[in-house]
C-alpha cells in the first residue's frame, strides 16, 4: 500500500497550492479520503474530507470556503486545492485513507507547507 503525497511548497500569504495524493495497492474508490496537517509543537488535525465516491465533503472550521478537496478515481488520486492560503496554514499536510467496511486505514509520510513571506 502507498499513498504519496506531493505538491507542497513555499508559498506567500493569499498564495494558492495544490497537493496531490496518488495511492497503490488498495481499492481506492472503497476508501473515504482524508487530508490532515500537522504544525511543529500542534497535534493533527483534520483539513477535509471525501466519501468513497466523492459525493460528499467535509472540511475543518479554518479551512472552509478556502480549501477543496477532490478524488479522481481513474487516478486513484485525491487531490487539495488550498486558495488564499495564510501563515497558519504551515504545517507537513498528510494523506489519510480509511475504510470502515475493510477496517483499515492508511497513512502517507506527508508533505511540507509554508506559507511565508
Amino acid at each position: 500500500v502507498q499513498l504519496v503525497e506531493s505538491g507542497g511548497g513555499l508559498v506567500q500569504p493569499g498564495g494558492s497550492l495544490r497537493l496531490s495524493c496518488a495511492a497503490a495497492g488498495f481499492t481506492f474508490s472503497r476508501y473515504y479520503m482524508s487530508w490532515y496537517r500537522q504544525a511543529p509543537g500542534q497535534e493533527r488535525e483534520l483539513v477535509a474530507v471525501t466519501t468513497s465516491f466523492g459525493d460528499s465533503t467535509n472540511y475543518g472550521d479554518s479551512v472552509k470556503g478556502r480549501f477543496t478537496i477532490s478524488r479522481d478515481v481513474a487516478k486513484n488520486t485525491v487531490y487539495l486545492q488550498m486558495n488564499s492560503l495564510k501563515p497558519e496554514d504551515t504545517a507537513v499536510y498528510f494523506c489519510n485513507a480509511y475504510s470502515g467496511y475493510y477496517g483499515m486505514e492508511y497513512w502517507g509520510k506527508g508533505t511540507l507547507v509554508t506559507v511565508s513571506s
